[in-house]
């Protein structure tokens, strides 16, 4: 009896968990950004939603997706794997941002009225405590091409 009073508690309370960061996300707002003299890219995601604009012309007009439940799920996962308190603190794992070598990244989130973000970062190697989130951020852009 004891037994499988523990799996149904345990099977609850993983599921309101689940359903906790699936909140956190929806009430947050993730911002991706990387800049260099002949790269822009820029990714907004607010409740299953992505605004991406690359490029900096007016003809580049930012383009809204909604996105995929399997995606959101991997994203609603990172996102709740992530310690947003920490974000200013994390340091970057190379610089060739310095010499032309990657263009400039960072990561800002707003969640319940407050602002986190990074420091700038190599596009394409982020910070290994937000790896997976700025991949799976990523290539939201790269299969809307």
């Amino acid at each position: 009896m004891k037994a499988i009073t523990m799996i149904l508690l345990t099977v609850f309370l993983g599921k309101s968990c689940t359903n906790e960061a699936q909140n956190d996300i929806n009430t947050a707002v993730i911002q991706y950004a990387a800049d260099s003299r002949g790269y822009h890219l820029k990714i907004i995601i607010t409740n299953q939603t992505a605004t991406i604009s690359q490029g900096r012309s007016t003809e580049n007009r930012p383009e809204q997706i909604k996105i995929s439940d399997a995606d959101w799920k991997a994203l609603v996962d990172a996102f709740a794997k992530v310690n947003l308190e920490t974000l200013p603190q994390l340091k970057d794992p190379t610089q060739k941002r310095f010499y032309d070598g990657a263009a400039i990244a960072n990561l800002k989130v707003r969640y319940q009225e407050k602002n986190y973000e990074t420091t700038d970062f190599d596009h394409g190697n982020p910070p290994a405590e937000i790896e997976k989130l700025v991949n799976k951020i990523v290539s939201l852009a790269q299969t809307k091409e």
